[in-house]
């Protein structure tokens, strides 16, 4: 009973830590984020008994009420905050490491019917953008961001930054564990198309410099050409 009652201790702590609109512990009672885990927990503990109805009925009532759809399988870690949380589904299988970070439509998914591990597995500081959907049983590292509205579907590196659809990694840091001002930075990721679009713009640029030394080579050669051809008298 007194771990129960510390990690909804560490919970409110960490949501007065990472959300800057939250101005007093009073207040962290009224986040969806808070109750989600809390009822998390109890269905998780049914689950491990093999009480698989009752731990389903506590999953969904915590869905009506909060928004976010944990399943009573999945484990979660210390300190996970899921910010706003409206719409985000969290499978059977999923295995959520310790201070991970999820705003809201996040999806931690499955792609088949098939048995077994079928969900990801997040690590440690882990933050996962408004939206993103990572799908399939692998792992992402920890340290790793995941931008908005990515789809992942392969394996993560840790300390690696995640964009796109597919998602692409686009920046990997060495950096043992992120602080809260830079787990928060959703912003000032890389731009993959971006990028990809200056390298073209590049290349246009230096083509379109050997073609104008191509003309003007071209322009030489026929003035020698005709030069010639006035001193033979053709």
């Amino acid at each position: 009973m007194f771990r129960f009652f510390r990690m909804i201790k560490e919970e409110m702590d960490v949501i007065m830590e990472k959300d800057p609109a939250c101005k007093s512990r009073l207040e962290t009672l009224l986040y969806p984020s808070l109750w989600a885990i809390i009822y998390h927990r109890i269905a998780h503990w049914f689950y491990n008994r093999r009480m698989y109805f009752i731990a389903r009925w506590i999953s969904q009532r915590a869905r009506h009420k909060t928004g976010i759809e944990i399943h009573p399988g999945a484990k979660i870690g210390r300190r996970v905050f899921i910010d706003h949380g409206m719409g985000v589904v969290i499978g059977e299988t999923a295995e959520i490491g310790d201070d991970v970070l999820i705003y809201q439509g996040v999806t931690l998914g499955g792609t088949g019917k098939e048995k077994g591990k079928r969900h990801p597995t997040i690590g440690n500081n882990v933050l996962i953008g408004a939206g993103a959907k990572v799908l399939g049983p692998f792992k992402v590292g920890d340290n790793t961001k995941i931008g908005a509205n990515a789809v992942v579907l392969r394996e993560v590196e840790e300390n690696s930054t995640v964009v796109g659809v597919p998602g692409r990694v686009v920046r990997k840091e060495k950096k043992e564990k992120p602080t809260v001002e830079e787990q928060l930075d959703q912003v000032r990721f890389p731009d993959p198309l971006a990028m990809q679009i200056c390298r073209l713009e590049a290349k246009i640029e230096a083509l379109e410099k050997k073609l104008v030394e191509y003309e003007r080579r071209l322009k030489e050669y026929e003035a020698l050409q005709h030069s010639d051809n006035d001193k033979r008298g053709v």
